[in-house]
């Protein structure tokens, strides 16, 4: 058994995710390194955010980040042994600007070759405690005896993997299911990471917020809401009307209590935008978004932006004990931190009724 690993440090905590061959570590070309060293460094490369109707803007950001779709004629000039080195390369590069050398980790997540057999034979033993079976991606997930254990199904009938974590979350296994390409197993691989990042800091002052961040005057403003109520159009209107500001993130932030502050980090967990500059900047307001005829915003009280912040937190709510853990820290925060209701249209107006009153905070 054969293994490369790689540790990444976000938030100031340090993650380690370990390959079992045959799954490899994708090599960054000459011109992505130069990109990765830019997003280490917090550059801003001029990433757009990404609304659901401006999907033009993800070849735009693919270009930028210095991606090459594998097309047919250049899969045909492959070798079997190039093509079976492409089924199982990785590509981390989002995570490469937050790549640090070898640390002491809060969490390991491991990806295996396959599934063993006794895990899928000890499923009579699985108690379900939650199923997200709606919409697809489908997931559902269990206890067995002191582990927590999710299945992942990216479509209908079609079983990626599991993935299990220890009792302390410290640990983590990936387990690809049979035939299931790089591809496929990244976007698994994302969603443990999350998870496990998210259970295994959730007493450590951490939180991630479903939310898209800009950064004005080296502060931050956090849009959040609802799938669908525009936080990334909100961002996409600040980037073209607000020309001194950029993004942070477009999906999913790490917030950090910190020495008496609230500060806000980059991940490499942001959407469809493929934002993932290694920034950090001190929280100056909390905005929850929803459509509307007109614009106006009004500033929320502790208990309504605490109640409107913990439905934005990406945890898993079925979960008591890291509820409990994360609770204090969506307190502090809503308590800390101005929060703003912001009923809007997309258009500049809305730009600038935001900005006012969040820059008066």
């Amino acid at each position: 058994m054969a293994w490369n690993e790689k540790y990444y440090s976000l938030a100031g905590h340090i993650i380690c995710v370990r390959l079992e061959t045959p799954w490899t570590f994708k090599e960054l070309t000459g011109e992505q390194k130069q990109l990765v060293e830019r997003l280490r460094r917090g550059e801003d490369i001029g990433i757009i955010p990404v609304p659901a109707d401006r999907t033009e803007s993800l070849s735009v950001n693919e270009q930028l980040m210095g991606k090459e779709a594998m097309t047919r004629e250049k899969w045909d000039t492959l070798s079997p042994e190039e093509k079976d080195a492409f089924r199982h390369d990785l590509d981390f590069e989002q995570y490469a600007p937050f790549e640090e050398s070898a640390s002491t980790p809060l969490l390991t997540l491991r990806v295996h070759a396959g599934v063993p057999a006794e895990l899928e034979a000890s499923r009579a033993q699985w108690k379900l405690m939650t199923a997200v079976d709606e919409i697809l991606p489908f997931y559902y997930g269990y206890r067995l005896g002191g582990k927590t254990l999710y299945e992942y199904f990216p479509a209908k009938g079609v079983r990626a993997g599991y993935f299990v974590m220890n009792e302390d979350y410290s640990e983590g296994d990936y387990y690809p299911c049979e035939r299931m390409g790089a591809r496929t197993t990244l976007m698994q691989i994302n969603t443990s990471l999350m998870i496990q990042f998210t259970f295994a800091s959730a007493a450590l002052s951490t939180i991630l917020l479903h939310a898209s961040v800009t950064r004005l005057e080296g502060k931050a403003q956090l849009f959040f809401g609802v799938s669908g109520t525009g936080k990334s159009t909100h961002s996409r209107l600040w980037h073209e009307y607000v020309q001194e500001s950029d993004l942070m993130n477009d999906d999913n932030p790490i917030i950090r209590l910190q020495d008496g502050k609230v500060l806000v980090y980059g991940t490499p967990w942001s959407g469809k935008t493929l934002c993932y500059r290694r920034v950090v900047a001190p929280v100056r307001a909390l905005v929850r978004l929803e459509q509307a005829p007109e614009n106006r915003i009004e500033r929320l009280d502790p208990l309504q932006a605490y109640a409107s912040v913990v439905a934005a937190t990406s945890t898993i709510r079925w979960d008591s004990s890291i509820m409990d853990k994360i609770i204090p820290t969506v307190e502090r925060l809503a308590m800390t931190i101005p929060c703003f209701q912001l009923s809007c249209r997309p258009d500049e107006e809305a730009v600038r009724v935001c900005r006012e009153a969040v820059m008066s905070c």
